[in-house]
């Protein structure tokens, strides 16, 4: 996946952050967004993170994900 491709949450996965459930849990599972950074380096030397693409669902709401918790939908 790279970046600019649309994504779809494939599993149940709550997260607290949501801007409209602020401090609460919130399911994102089958929310669809789009991937703005895949994160493979930092200070100019590579990485290997856990949950590398970050990837935005709405202006205010995003969130970094891993291989085993989105597919392509493009």
């Amino acid at each position: 996946m790279k970046v600019g491709d649309r994504v779809r949450v494939k599993t149940a996965l709550n997260v607290f952050h949501h801007p409209e459930h602020k401090g609460k849990s919130f399911d994102i599972a089958g929310m669809e967004g789009e991937i703005v950074r895949v994160h493979t380096e930092w200070n100019g030397r590579p990485i290997s993170p856990n949950y590398p693409y970050e990837v935005r669902f709405t202006p205010k709401f995003v969130t970094h994900l891993g291989d085993h918790e989105i597919e392509s939908i493009s």
